[in-house]
């Protein structure tokens, strides 16, 4: 993952009492490095304490803005989270990799779509950047947002949304909901079964939505999935990206006691070695100083794929690949784990 460059931040935003948005500078010689499909997030490489690290951050800006802009919410005992609150200012310097993700919505200037999104939280991100581009993009499209937060003040973005809804006001429905105030014109509670269900059974009855996308806790996601699905959506019409997964993992059937010998590819090099079962292939690269591509190392992120081409390896937990991308051979290195002697693993071919 050697393709970071270095990104001067063009300025902050505070957006809430608790998030920032912070847009970079992109020198001319790397615009099409970094044109991004909304959706897509870019990972930061930074060192804290002598200690690298990297989070992964959704692109919340348009398409037609020209700029590379991410939101961070600040995290109580987080890291970078806390200093991007609090100490990052305009002119500083971090390395950045170029767009990435598969929770992608492509626009198409001759569409007429209806498209609806669930968020929560720092969820809206990506889903600000999808709605902004639709609207900027496809003159015929609508589309519908659920967005759940704790009050307005903690509502991420929701000045520039309800500017929005009134410069767009027969494209954008918005339904915010909040679960400790209670407002005119807005939901009390959370994204739960009587909102969707008022959504696609009620007020947007008759709509025929060409894609839901669904941001935000794991929770909230796997719920809205199982109204929607009961409500007749399809499987292929609903997609999503986790901003965190929950603690669970799956019990693995297969006794992880010995070694397996590891081959690696990335960026078009070849490395071989002696690993512990008991560790995921992403550890145990990173151990070996190969610069394997990963970001958030929780399973949450799609920055760590790879194909197992010979052999076998099984996931902790999975909750970004399909069935069919797990059959291909696809597995999150950060949660997997070799289950044969020898395993051979491609990071380019994904």
């Amino acid at each position: 993952m050697s393709d970071f460059h270095k990104l001067t931040i063009q300025n902050i935003v505070k957006e809430t009492p608790s998030a920032v948005s912070i847009a970079f500078e992109i020198p001319s010689n790397l615009k099409e490095t970094y044109t991004f499909i909304p959706g897509q997030y870019i990972t930061i490489k930074t060192e804290v304490d002598g200690e690298e690290i990297r989070r992964a951050y959704s692109i919340c800006s348009s398409l037609q803005s020209g700029e590379v802009r991410v939101a961070v919410k600040e995290i109580a005992g987080g890291t970078f989270s806390v200093i991007a609150n609090n100490q990052l200012k305009t002119g500083d310097a971090l390395e950045v990799h170029p767009p990435e993700g598969h929770f992608l919505l492509n626009t198409n200037t001759n569409a007429a779509n209806t498209y609806a999104a669930f968020a929560a939280g720092s969820g809206i991100t990506p889903i600000m950047s999808m709605i902004t581009s639709v609207l900027q993009e496809e003159p015929d499209s609508k589309f519908v947002l659920v967005y759940g937060n704790k009050s307005p003040e903690e509502t991420i973005f929701y000045s520039q949304l309800t500017a929005l809804q009134e410069q767009y006001a027969d494209r954008l429905f918005i339904e915010f909901v909040y679960s400790k105030s209670q407002q005119d014109n807005a939901h009390f509670g959370r994204i739960e079964k009587p909102i969707v269900n008022f959504v696609v059974k009620n007020k947007f009855k008759d709509t025929d939505f060409e894609a839901f996308y669904l941001c935000g806790p794991e929770e909230m996601i796997n719920e809205v999935t199982s109204i929607l699905e009961e409500n007749g959506i399809v499987k292929d019409r609903i997609h999503f990206e986790l901003f965190t997964s929950s603690t669970e993992t799956a019990e693995i059937d297969v006794a992880l006691e010995g070694k397996a010998t590891v081959t690696a590819i990335v960026d078009d090099e070849e490395f071989t070695f002696v690993m512990d079962q008991k560790k995921t292939l992403l550890d145990a690269a990173l151990d070996e100083d190969i610069d394997a591509p990963y970001s958030c190392q929780g399973g949450v992120c799609s920055s760590c794929i790879c194909k197992v081409v010979e052999g076998t390896a099984v996931m902790e937990k999975n909750s970004i690949l399909t069935d069919s991308e797990v059959a291909e051979g696809l597995v999150l290195a950060c949660q997997a784990h070799p289950t044969s002697a020898s395993v051979k693993i491609d990071f380019d071919d994904v």
